[in-house]
């Protein structure tokens, strides 16, 4: 019988209540789609985090707090959120590992801000202060966040349009921040009618992508979201053989 792939899944973090927690959309979602998700620790430690990147088959990036602009050259605004310095420095050490050992993985909303911040792109620290378009789009949406909120655009043979097959999506969205300027090192796949980057990947490298939507809300219910997690799984259950 095949090894379903082990995939470690990045930790969200309370402050206020000093606990690391789980949304059960990013566990399920994995788990539907055939591999078996953990729960990461979260340290600092680049011995355990090394350990982490050559023990699991691949990695998914979840959402969160804000990350610090230092890591992409700039000051902290005002109205920049909430920010977790262990998380950014976990992150920053695991995805570099990951990258270097091609390992697979999954960025979902502030994991997509993580990959451009982290190969050299920057980001918007509050979209409706910094980003203005004569299209309006809101990208944060109330509850109930299975809704979907925008349409997406695909261009046809893109990374993205092999995995969905389609050139449009509609998808939910709750994000304040946003990629300004995107990592040379990363491939724009969608983009919302505003014009703002909703998709990258990362050319040359197994399966380094992420979206700035929530498809850990409505896998079940949106095939092309559960596309997302059974391409990201599939490529885990390679590397898993």
């Amino acid at each position: 019988m095949m090894r379903k792939p082990l995939i470690g899944v990045l930790p969200l973090y309370d402050a206020e209540k000093e606990s690391y927690w789980m949304l059960p959309g990013y566990m399920k979602g994995v788990e539907a789609a055939g591999g078996i998700p953990v729960m990461l620790p979260l340290t600092t430690d680049h011995a355990v985090i090394q350990s982490l990147a050559e023990s699991f088959d691949g990695f998914l990036f979840t959402g969160g707090q804000d990350l610090n602009p230092n890591l992409y050259g700039e000051k902290i605004e005002s109205f920049c959120g909430e920010l977790c310095a262990e998380r950014d420095l976990m992150e920053e050490h695991l995805f570099k590992l990951v990258v270097e050992l091609d390992k697979p993985a999954f960025g979902i909303c502030r994991g997509v801000q993580l990959f451009n911040s982290l190969l050299g792109g920057t980001l918007y620290q509050d979209i409706p202060t910094q980003f203005h378009s004569e299209q309006q789009v809101f990208h944060k949406q109330q509850p109930p966040y299975t809704v979907p909120a925008h349409p997406v655009y695909i261009e046809e043979g893109n990374a993205l349009y092999e995995i969905v097959k389609s050139n449009s999506l509609m998808v939910n969205s709750y994000h304040h921040q946003g990629i300004k300027k995107l990592s040379e090192q990363l491939r724009a796949v969608a983009q919302a009618v505003d014009g703002l980057t909703e998709a990258v990947y990362m050319p040359g490298k197994t399966f380094v992508f992420a979206v700035q939507w929530h498809p850990e809300f409505n896998y079940h219910l949106d095939d092309h979201s559960f596309r997302l997690f059974s391409t990201f799984v599939d490529q885990c259950r390679k590397v898993s053989v």
